[in-house]
């Protein structure tokens, strides 16, 4: 009974046995996690990168060709993502130090490659046993697959870099990688070359053998990175911080005088309005040594020693400021943001009638407006009035500076005064709408004092035309030059006047007054043939609205009578006698006399002439009425000047088109001016043209009824009093959106033609560049030309879009400049950098080629020439000695004392290898050289990454 009952009870725990046995023909979780990497990875390598790209594959922006893509996968509680890094070329090598590359491409010698992490925080597997199954399930997933990608997994703390990796060669051989940092306390040994290649050598060499004696074939490169001392240095950063502080609190200029130490700017045109960041933080050199075998440590000791100069191959990177790489416009000092402080000035300029209304305490709006936009102190606008009206009063070369499309837009040139008058506004009270209009305010009155006590307008020249092509403002304050001028002359002749009658005697007062008479008329031209420079209307007269030209002969035939004495055949205000020509009637020479300047119109006053016209009808009949007073006065000058003269020796002169000659020679020849003189030949036979001779010839009744006056006796075309208190009475009452319509078609083009006198090497992407913005800013300031803007918010906004233009080509020009100035000796270096940048910075300019990456860093390097090296190994001056105790060298290579601040080198050993064994004496064709051992070096003094791969035979 008891053994029946054992029996039982062992038969039943032989039954649970059986029904606990493990069915292998199931996958574990592990198993299944293996599967599903190899499905994966089977994916992509079917795919291949050119599918891969059109599936998404994700562009790495610091390498030209490297794509990655990823698949996120999870094990037991735990969840990883897996990423394919490749290349969509296979060129170059690993050994070329190409510097778009991954760093584990780098680290390892490797192309394409896998990499699975954990999605945590750290990105890092920390657990050890962890790392190893993760690999292990990689290695045997590949396996599967006959893949040959390497694959790696980041391990330990995330600042140490640390990785381990594995990647099955196709035979029997497998590598292994492992790389990882020493952050801080490198070894002293560690820091020298010949360390690190004693490190090396001691991962394949047996321990008992002295590395320094015995000799080992090790292929060795190493490149070496240089960096400049910052250009500027922390105590310059202070102090601009400090002026423009200064500037900021104060409102005023900020000139060049407030800078206590040189700037790199200080030679370039804008300095004298802003000083400006240097683009270029400095540069790093980068010095190559090609691959070369060493066979000991002392070799690497004397390396250490060598000058950089021995490098095979010298690249340089500039290092460029954060303004250029990056697209905010934050702390940005230059023209473009001040013009479009000033833009938003126009836009709040239709909020009032008058300038006076933004100034004025209860017309200045609300209280917002009062606090946020604050005017100056006296002391600043009294330091900018004094540069605008009593620093250097000449006139200077207007068209030195100004392009050559300058001209197409309607504003004033940039050296007169109301172009300066508008940079300066650019940064005064940081150029709000009330400080505007408290500096034009004072800018009228200082205008009005050199009127009234007849002091030469500052920056305006007192002669010449006027120039309708700039703003009226500028026209006003020409002609207001123009009259301040001729109000000092007469002024000054009336005073010489009668100094001269209370101290001459009288018999003498009349040939005085005839001799102060021909000073003071305008001189002869160059020619006094009677052709006119201006054609005729209609009825013989003048264009409306063109300028009137004055009567010359050629040189050789005037006769300048300055000591010739009054007779009975010469009469008053003659310039001298027109070749052979003689008078009608009296058989004497005929004299060209002085005559008055034609009377100067600005653009508003033609517009009036014209508006008139229209009004009246006949234009023609209305033109003779506006231009009898010019027409008048050379007739009354003529008169005196020819006491016998006729109305027809007054057509032979002025208008010889209208003088039919009717004496013809056997030949046919037409009779020349030169045969009157003779006697046989005079009377001149001819006859006026049928509209001179026509009944009724306006020309003939203005001649009729002309006295004979000399011009100085004359009355003035011009009253300058009366055009000037109008110029005045136009700078008093003018509109506050008028103005800065003007000021802003001013501001644009000045301070373009300021930029446009920088040196810049004559590159010819910015000479087309800086052509490019004077095209855009014609046809974008043309509607505030027209002066009728009525407050249109579309126009506005084009014009701040200009602004954005405008900054642009501002930063590529100070780039330029600061190029110029480093690469002065090395022009083809100073024009490959800025084509990479420019080639760069396209797509943010909105002009680059479709697909162009704007958020791509700026990463281009250049290789340095032989007879350009020593321009990059200048920029390295030696330390100073409050520089030198900041660092202590402890590594070699030097470049005039400085030492690199990133050492890379790259150690590797190369053996013959057969089937699975080492090669010794096999047949060659079943040999092949492989990397066996392969060490990445990395690190400074303070600073040590180290990554080995070894290849093995399992």
């Amino acid at each position: 009974m008891a053994s029946s009952s054992k029996m039982e009870a062992t038969g039943k725990d032989d039954e649970e046995e059986l029904q606990r046995f493990d069915d292998f023909t199931l996958a574990s979780s592990w198993e299944r996690f293996i599967s599903e990497i190899e499905a994966v990875c089977r994916l992509w390598l079917a795919d291949g990168p050119k599918n891969l790209l059109e599936k998404g594959a994700v562009h790495l922006g610091f390498s030209r060709d490297l794509y990655k893509v990823k698949f996120e996968l999870k094990y037991l509680m735990r969840s990883y993502c897996m990423e394919y890094y490749f290349e969509t070329t296979s060129a170059g090598k690993v050994t070329d130090w190409n510097v778009s590359m991954h760093d584990l491409q780098l680290s390892f010698g490797v192309k394409e490659f896998l990499v699975i992490a954990p999605q945590s925080a750290s990105g890092v597997v920390l657990d050890a046993p962890e790392a190893s199954k993760l690999l292990s399930a990689i290695a045997i997933a590949l396996s599967n697959c006959s893949s040959l990608w390497p694959a790696f997994v980041p391990v330990h703390d995330p600042s140490r870099k640390a990785y381990i990796g594995i990647q099955n060669m196709g035979t029997v051989f497998t590598r292994r990688f492992e790389a990882d940092r020493i952050g801080s306390q490198v070894p002293v040994k560690l820091m020298h070359l010949e360390g690190l290649y004693e490190l090396f050598v001691s991962k394949f060499a047996f321990t008992t053998l002295d590395v320094s004696t015995h000799l080992f074939k090790v292929h060795f490169t190493m490149k070496l990175t240089y960096r400049t001392l910052p250009y500027d240095d922390d105590d310059n950063d202070v102090d601009i911080q400090g002026a423009d502080a200064d500037i900021t609190e104060s409102g005023g200029t900020p000139r060049g005088d407030t800078r206590n130490k040189a700037q790199w700017d200080d030679d370039c045109p804008w300095s004298e309005w802003y000083s400006a960041e240097d683009p270029i933080k400095g540069f790093e050199l980068i010095a190559l040594w090609s691959e070369k075998m060493v066979e000991n440590s002392l070799e690497m000791a004397e390396l250490e020693n060598a000058s950089p100069h021995e490098a095979e191959k010298w690249i340089v990177f500039p290092n460029l400021s954060s303004q250029l790489v990056d697209d905010s416009r934050e702390n940005t000092m230059g023209f473009s943001s001040q013009l479009l402080l000033l833009v938003n000035a126009l836009d709040m300029s239709f909020e009032a009638q008058f300038m006076e209304d933004f100034v004025s305490v209860e017309k200045s709006g609300s209280d917002n407006l009062k606090s946020s936009m604050v005017i100056p102190p006296p002391t600043v606008l009294d330091r900018v009035l004094k540069d605008l009206f009593h620093e250097g009063v000449e006139s200077p070369d207007l068209t030195k500076a100004e392009h050559k499309s300058s001209r197409a837009i309607k504003g004033a040139p940039i050296g007169s005064l109301f172009a300066q008058f508008c940079l300066h506004s650019l940064w005064f009270g940081n150029c709000n709408i009330r400080a505007i209009a408290s500096l034009w305010i004072e800018f009228v009155r200082e205008v009005r004092w050199c009127w009234e006590e007849s002091q030469p307008l500052p920056h305006m020249a007192a002669s010449g035309v006027i120039d309708l092509s700039t703003c009226l403002i500028n026209q006003k304050l020409k002609m207001l030059a123009i009259c301040i001028e001729k109000k000092r002359q007469l002024s000054e002749d009336y005073q010489d006047s009668i100094e001269s009658k209370v101290s001459t005697p009288i018999e003498m007062q009349e040939d005085i007054l005839i001799q102060e008479d021909s000073s003071h008329m305008q001189t002869p031209t160059e020619d006094f043939d009677g052709k006119r420079d201006s054609p005729l209307t209609a009825n013989g007269l003048y264009n409306s609205g063109a300028t009137v030209s004055r009567f010359s002969t050629e040189p050789e035939d005037a006769v300048v009578c300055a000591d010739q004495k009054p007779s009975d055949g010469i009469g008053r205000g003659s310039a001298g006698v027109v070749g052979n020509m003689m008078l009608l009637n009296s058989h004497q020479n005929l004299h060209a006399p002085f005559t008055q300047d034609a009377p100067l119109m600005t653009e508003d006053m033609h517009e009036e002439r014209l508006q008139a016209v229209e009004a009246f009808g006949d234009s023609f009949s209305f033109s003779a009425q506006l231009e009898k007073d010019i027409l008048s006065s050379d007739m009354s000058a003529f008169k005196a000047a020819n006491p016998d003269s006729v109305f027809e020796d007054f057509i032979r002169w002025h208008s010889p088109g209208d003088w039919v000659d009717d004496d013809i020679k056997e030949g046919g020849v037409c009779r020349s001016h030169a045969a009157e003189g003779s006697k046989d030949d005079w009377p001149p036979r001819g006859r006026l043209s049928e509209r001179m001779s026509a009944h009724g010839n306006s020309w003939r009744k203005i001649w009729n009824d002309a006295p004979a006056l000399p011009a100085s006796e004359q009355k003035p075309l011009l009253d300058p009093n009366r055009e000037g208190e109008k110029v005045l009475h136009y700078l008093e009452t003018l509109r506050p959106h008028q103005l800065l319509e003007q000021m802003v078609c001013t501001a644009f083009r000045a301070s373009a033609d300021t930029l446009n006198q920088t040196n810049f090497g004559g590159l010819k992407q910015m000479t087309t560049k800086i052509g490019q913005l004077y095209l855009t800013m014609a046809s974008t300031l043309k509607p505030l030309q027209s002066n009728r803007l009525f407050g249109d918010s579309e126009i506005i906004e084009d014009v701040r879009r200009l602004c954005v233009v405008f900054e642009h080509v501002e930063k590529l020009l100070t780039l330029a400049a600061s190029l110029y100035r480093k690469f002065l000796q090395a022009p083809r270096l100073r024009e490959a950098i800025f084509s990479d940048y420019y080639n760069f910075y396209l797509p943010k300019m909105g002009t680059g080629s479709v697909g162009g990456d704007v958020h791509k860093e700026f990463d281009s390097k250049q290789q340095v020439r032989f007879h350009e090296r020593q321009v990059l190994a200048n920029m390295f001056t030696p330390p100073t000695a409050n520089q030198s105790w900041r660092k202590v060298l402890s590594m070699g290579n030097l470049l005039n004392g400085h030492e690199p601040i990133l050492r890379e080198i790259i150690f590797s050993i190369w053996d013959r290898v057969s089937g699975n064994h080492y090669a010794a004496s096999t047949s060659r064709g079943y040999e092949q050289e492989i990397e066996t051992y392969r060490m990445y070096i990395c690190g400074t003094s303070n600073d040590l990454q180290v990554a080995l791969s070894v290849a093995s035979c399992d």
